[in-house]
């Protein structure tokens, strides 16, 4: 989270509840006592009556001159926070006090309920209400974590005072939405001001670099966490491996765990992640049970990490074996990415009949990715059957994953079969589903360059251009042909 949980302290926030008295029925005794008896709670249903027609004594109209903040405190204590925004709404245009305000936007962003987040706020605006700086900064993370950045951008251009926190939100929000370039930006921008980053900041950074692979920023703000004297944080030390992971820089990620003195799951499993990022099963799984030799117990995103590492490295007997362990040994459930990373075992080996049997077995018959496994399985190994077979199933859950069209399309055109192919890439275009394009990128000085086909973006994209078929004329000129290697 952002933020720590901020509780908001309600006060007098004892509810008045009225129920009305259940008279049993009276007998019909004629004795004296009796008839006193009835003569009183005749009196008393009179009095009752009567009351009913003076206003002073009319509940109804006392509580709807009241604001009903203590009622949408309760709900939302109570966790009815549906019902808190409907009386919200009810609420004939009254303004609430800014607790009530803050507590219902705490509660939507624990809850993710961010659509009626911003319902919050258009009550404020439709009634007039004027947040405080607090209230902003609120709203600017609901809005950052929604993925709003255009409105998260208003509100932040908004306030007063640009604290560390509304920075962060920004920051956050950028990552998460693919934005690294502009969340870099802003977080050297907060240098700029003298801010001091702390924790989320770090975090937020790290991915960001992690996403570009541009180790010189992730470097640089590695040693400023260093000179702040951070306190160790699970979070920012599995972002800090996953960075240099992924940056390449392998020495320096496995240097970077070694010096934490709190590992626990999520730091093994980035540093196994790391590894099979690049290939090296063995370390993988030398670092799962030197893991559970120190006694950390494993998760289900450590399961899937080490299910794909023995489909990277075709283990397929030890890769069901962990599998089966989950459950076995540690009680946990497998979900549909690690049966869907069971099929790519298998059909990685080749065993395509025994991983469709395999699906047909699991209870995950309706998770896309399952069958895209199969479907890529089949493709390598020219099973046209199955590949049929695995598209339909694939494109009935999920028909608008572009990817996996090409896959298909591929799967037919490496079996010779051209007009299938084409007859898939038309259905695609059909059916408006575009893939999204791939691209490289490379880290020069600092900055990070990206290029993707045909692209012309690049303001030096004619001088690579001439560069790359300068290069390729040269090769050209030489005798040299790798089909003409010595075999002696």
């Amino acid at each position: 989270m952002l933020v720590s949980k901020q509780r908001t302290l309600i006060k007098d926030s004892s509810f008045i509840s009225f129920s009305s008295s259940s008279i049993s029925q009276l007998n019909r005794n004629e004795s004296d006592s009796d008839s006193k008896f009835s003569g009183k709670a005749t009196a008393i249903l009179r009095r009752m009556l009567a009351q009913r027609n003076i206003p002073s004594f009319q509940v109804d109209h006392h509580r709807k001159k009241e604001q009903p903040d203590k009622t949408l405190q309760g709900l939302c204590i109570t966790g009815r926070l549906k019902e808190a925004v409907g009386l919200l709404w009810r609420s004939n245009g009254l303004q609430l006090e800014s607790d009530t305000y803050s507590m219902l936007l705490q509660e939507c962003k624990e809850r993710r309920e961010y659509t009626k987040g911003k319902r919050v706020h258009a009550h404020m605006v439709v009634v007039g209400f004027a947040p405080s700086e607090y209230l902003k900064v609120k709203l600017l993370i609901l809005y950052a974590l929604s993925g709003d950045l255009q409105t998260g951008g208003i509100l932040f251009r908004g306030l007063q005072s640009r604290c560390l926190i509304s920075r962060n939100a920004m920051i956050s929000g950028c990552v998460k939405k693919g934005l690294e370039q502009e969340g870099l930006f802003m977080y050297y921008d907060m240098r700029y001001c003298g801010l001091v980053p702390d924790q989320y900041t770090f975090s937020s950074v790290f991915r960001a670099c992690s996403a570009l692979a541009s180790l010189e920023h992730g470097m640089r703000a590695h040693a400023v966490m260093v000179k702040t004297c951070l306190k160790s944080n699970v979070i920012v030390n599995g972002a800090l491996v996953d960075m240099y992971f992924k940056c390449s820089s392998v020495s320096d990620g496995y240097k970077a765990f070694d010096q934490f003195l709190d590992r626990n799951v999520v730091t093994w499993t980035s540093l196994m992640s790391g590894y099979g990022y690049h290939g090296q099963v063995s370390e993988v799984l030398k670092c799962f049970e030197k893991m559970k030799e120190e006694g950390c117990r494993p998760n289900s995103v450590t399961f899937l990490v080490v299910l794909t590492a023995c489909s990277h490295g075709g283990l397929v007997d030890q890769g069901r074996e962990y599998f089966d362990s989950m459950k076995r040994d540690y009680g946990i459930e497998p979900e549909g990415q690690h049966y869907a990373a069971m099929v790519d075992i298998l059909g990685r080996a080749g065993r395509l009949q025994e991983a469709y049997e395999f699906i047909m077995k699991s209870p995950c018959k309706k998770h896309a990715p399952v069958w895209g496994s199969l479907l890529g399985s089949c493709r390598n190994h020219g099973n046209v059957e199955l590949l049929e077979l695995a598209a339909t199933r694939y494109f009935e859950l999920d028909p608008t994953n572009g990817g996996n069209y090409v896959v298909f399309a591929n799967g037919y055109a490496s079996c010779g079969l051209l007009e299938a192919a084409s007859k898939v890439r038309r259905r695609m275009e059909n059916a408006g589903v575009e893939k999204d394009p791939g691209y490289s990128q490379i880290e020069l000085q600092g900055q990070v360059h990206r290029f993707m086909r045909n692209d012309t973006s690049h303001r030096l994209s004619r001088k690579i251009h001439n560069k790359v078929q300068e290069m390729a004329s040269l090769f050209m000129d030489v005798d040299y042909y790798p089909d003409d290697l010595d075999t002696n």
